[in-house]
């Protein structure tokens, strides 16, 4: 934490996130100022328009408000990707039900839900800046489009309606609902912050565990129309009580900072080479949860049996963000990419790759959890690492570019694994899930989370 002094002793100004806001001041003096950051540069203009510098803000890194905010973030979070993991169950019941049955578009209603919930993050972080009198409501609004989305897609007669209600409409007001995470996180938690990351990515992996299993059974019982119009009141009923604290620590600026929507870094080695390696590994991160449960049958489980496999991987994953995010706080972040990279390589190749059990499977769902699952709570310390290398780089800018990365990785898995199925020539000619006709996915996964922890790599060679 940075400390910029005036003229007047008594006077100071605690600086968080590499000198960008305000903590609180003990100062009883009018004189102006101007702070500046580490390196010189002027980092306020009009900051503090509509704060009053007696005014004795919350405390950071703790408190209960501090903590209230990032409970209301790990349950956003949990609702919008919690459900979006479970279109998987959403999939299997469309393919054999008419009016849906048969049509190859099924799939598109998933990949918009997941794909634009990860890529339009840059867009409405960007919104939110330039606009910050508004983003207080942005995930209240976030989420009536999102459940609105649903109630609207219980009236779908066709893929098309699913797509635009159940697809691109709750991926946006998904979208909406979660990313002013992003943007206050810096507000609340500085210290911690890497740890405050992993315990909102948590929360979806707790979500991921729940969730199918209610839609398994509302569908089973209701049908679909029933099923999404319940979802939809469901999901609100459940946001409706945390959105008061999903807000800002400062109040809103009357100036917006321009200075703020820097974007030199897309430029910089350094972004490029994490980026590089954030979007090569959810290229193969999203297809063991795909292909899982058909591996599983294919080894002779019941439905029950198969739908465990996503369980126990989104279960563990919930250990292995909080996890994470504490040794990001503490180390540089190559070091948790270092263990993620190494273990998650290990236990594909040959765990996954040879088992022909469905106990040796469940043992790899865990190993992938508690190991792939984390990697999304390192993006807090890239961002601070791409900051480094820009210092006029904002971190909360940086953050959403990440997931935008992860949502190529998304939308690419799709195409890429139909690809693979397709080209698979070792079925029947190898051995343990090589053989099986799930062998190119095994490879794939493995080496997209090889090539996902090559940022170990540059920095050895003092590339970042």
């Amino acid at each position: 934490m940075t400390s910029t002094k005036t003229g007047n002793k008594d006077s100071s100004l605690c600086l968080v996130e590499f000198g960008e806001y305000p903590t609180r001041t003990n100062s009883s003096s009018s004189k102006s100022f101007s702070p500046t950051s580490s390196c010189g540069k002027k980092i306020f203009d009009g900051e503090f328009d509509n704060l009053n510098l007696n005014e004795d803000l919350p405390p950071i890194d703790g408190g209960a408000q501090a903590w209230l905010f990032l409970l209301a973030s790990a349950m956003l979070e949990a609702l919008v990707w919690g459900y979006a993991f479970a279109f998987g169950i959403f999939q299997d019941y469309y393919s054999v039900h008419e009016p849906f049955k048969g049509s190859e578009n099924i799939p598109v209603i998933g990949t918009c839900a997941m794909g634009l919930a990860y890529l339009i993050a840059p867009l409405a972080i960007m919104m939110m800046i330039i606009f910050p009198r508004l983003a207080r409501w942005v995930s209240t609004m976030g989420v009536v489009i999102m459940c609105l989305s649903l109630a609207l897609s219980s009236f779908a007669t066709n893929v098309t309606h699913l797509i635009l209600s159940q697809g691109i409409g709750f991926g946006v007001g998904g979208c909406f609902a979660y990313t002013p995470s992003i943007l206050y996180m810096s507000e609340w938690f500085h210290r911690r912050k890497g740890l405050a990351f992993g315990i909102v990515w948590a929360g979806s992996g707790i979500s991921g565990v729940i969730f199918p299993l209610a839609i398994e059974w509302l569908l089973g019982k209701y049908g679909i129309e029933t099923t999404l119009q319940v979802s939809s009141v469901s999901l609100f009923i459940l946001a409706a009580p945390f959105l008061y604290w999903h807000r800002p620590r400062l109040p809103p600026s009357k100036t917006v900072r321009h200075d703020r929507l820097n974007f030199r870094f897309l430029y910089s080695r350094v972004y490029n080479i994490y980026q590089l390696c954030n979007t090569i590994e959810a290229l193969g991160f999203f297809l063991p949860t795909i292909y899982l449960p058909s591996y599983a049958r294919s080894l002779g489980a019941n439905e029950f049996l198969s739908s465990l496999t996503v369980t126990l991987v989104n279960l563990t994953s919930v250990f292995s963000s909080v996890l994470v995010g504490f040794l990001s706080d503490r180390y540089h972040i190559t070091t948790p990419i270092l263990i993620l990279t190494v273990g998650t390589v290990l236990s594909v190749f040959f765990i996954w790759g040879f088992a022909v059990s469905i106990p040796t499977l469940y043992v790899f769902c865990v190993a992938y959890g508690l190991l792939a699952g984390g990697y999304s709570s390192t993006w807090s310390g890239v961002s601070q690492e791409i900051q480094r290398a820009n210092p006029e780089a904002d971190a909360t800018v940086i953050f959403p570019f990440m997931e935008f990365g992860r949502g190529i990785g998304n939308v690419a898995s799709g195409p890429l694994s139909e690809v693979l199925l397709r080209a698979d020539t070792w079925k029947g000619r190898a051995s343990g899930a090589y053989g099986s006709g799930f062998g190119p996915l095994v490879v794939c996964t493995g080496v997209t989370a090889l090539i996902g922890g090559v940022s170990v790599v540059a920095r050895r060679f003092n590339w970042l």
